[in-house]
Order: structure tokens, then C-alpha cells, then sequence
């Protein structure tokens, strides 16, 4: 297990801070919540009045909780993108796509208000959490994949983000889908990066590591 967690540092020190701000959550009233994870917001006015605070403090608390289906999601998707990029690139995709999709997603929401599609309240949403951040790994690890499954992943993933936008799109889909794109851009990060994903070879492989866990039990 040890082995498994100092492989992707990054994503399993990410996670301890996420179960300290949720379990620090769950024990406040819905008031004091409200105060705290609003605080943190990366909303119009926060953007405005300090940017760097909140879209770094933004990236450590959940809205809702839900850690487990994180560690979940983040032993899919942000493991095996740390383990292949290494530590620091992961971070910058993550940085890139976090901040960036946030401008955007919050510009569509200021020109939303500036045209009267959206009340003037809406500056001071929620938006905390990690899912930008996620959706731009998602992206990047369409580079991941060998050729042709590369093609049958990124089409997967661009129906899962883009579909919502057909939908009554709100500006959090709009930033999802900017961050996958974001993802695709940091192609240039992963060039240097060898040892492409077969997902059919891994299918064929299953039989014998059953056999060899069988032979160990």
C-alpha cells in the first residue's frame, strides 16, 4: 500500500487535506458552512477583490462532501495521470486547468449578468472544489492511451462534458468542459512522457495476474 501511495504523492496529500476540510465541514451548522466554504469561493467578487486567495484555498474543500466518491474518482483518473506525467507536471495541468477554467466559466457568468441573463447576486455563488481541476487531467489523459482507443476515450469524454451544455447549461458545465479542453492543450507537457496505456493488452493481462494472486492466496 505504501508503494502504491509514495507513486502519486501529490493526489494522496490532496486527498488528506480534502478529508480534514470535510470532516472540519460536517461539524459546522449550515450557517457557519455557508460562511466558510463562501469565504472560499472563487465567485465574481472573490475574483475580484483577491484572486489568489480563493482559487487556491477554493482547490481543498468540497461542497457536500461526498470524500469517498473522490478517492475514488481521484485513484482513477489523478493516480495514474501523476504516476505517468510525475509530480510537477501533474500539478501544473491541474494549476492550468483550475485557474482557467475558473476565468472562463466566471466570465460567461459576468457577461450572463451584464446581459441580464442571470440576477446580479449570482457575482457572490459558490464555486469551491475540485472539479476543474479533475476534468483538465481527464483531458490530458487522452494522451495517455494508444491509438485507436485514444479516440474512443476522448470522444466518451467530450459527450459526458459537453452534453449538459444542451441542457440548461450553468457556468460550472461551461467550466467543466473548458477545463477538458484546457487538459487537451497541455499536450505539450506530455511529449517528454513515455509508456502508452493499451487497454486491450491490460484486458488480456487479467487472467494471468488472477492466476499469479491465486497461486500467492
Amino acid at each position: 500500500m505504501w508503494v502504491y501511495i509514495r507513486r502519486a504523492p501529490g493526489t494522496f496529500i490532496w486527498l488528506a487535506i480534502l478529508l480534514v476540510t470535510t470532516i472540519v465541514v460536517a461539524r459546522l451548522s449550515p450557517g457557519a458552512e455557508r460562511h466558510v466554504l463562501g469565504s472560499r469561493s472563487t465567485n465574481l467578487h472573490h475574483l475580484e477583490e483577491d484572486p489568489l486567495r480563493v482559487l487556491v484555498t477554493s482547490a481543498f474543500w468540497l461542497s457536500g462532501g461526498g470524500w469517498i466518491t473522490y478517492f475514488i474518482i481521484f485513484n482513477i483518473f489523478h493516480v495514474p495521470a501523476e504516476r505517468w506525467l510525475g509530480t510537477l507536471r501533474w500539478v501544473l495541468v491541474c494549476v492550468i486547468a483550475h485557474v482557467g477554467a475558473t476565468y472562463l466559466s466566471e466570465g460567461v457568468l459576468y457577461w450572463a449578468i451584464n446581459d441580464g441573463r442571470a440576477p446580479e447576486k449570482a457575482a457572490f455563488t459558490l464555486d469551491v472544489g475540485v472539479s476543474y481541476a479533475l476534468a483538465g487531467v481527464v483531458g490530458v489523459l487522452t494522451y495517455r492511451i494508444i491509438k485507436p482507443w485514444r479516440y474512443v476515450y476522448l470522444a466518451g469524454v467530450l459527450v459526458f462534458f459537453a452534453t449538459p451544455l444542451f441542457s440548461g447549461a450553468t457556468f460550472t458545465d461551461v467550466g467543466h468542459l473548458s477545463a477538458v479542453v484546457i487538459g487537451l492543450a497541455c499536450y505539450p507537457l506530455t511529449r517528454a512522457r513515455h509508456g502508452v496505456w493499451d487497454p486491450i493488452a491490460t484486458a488480456r493481462s487479467w487472467p494471468t495476474a488472477l492466476q499469479a494472486m491465486t497461486r500467492i492466496s
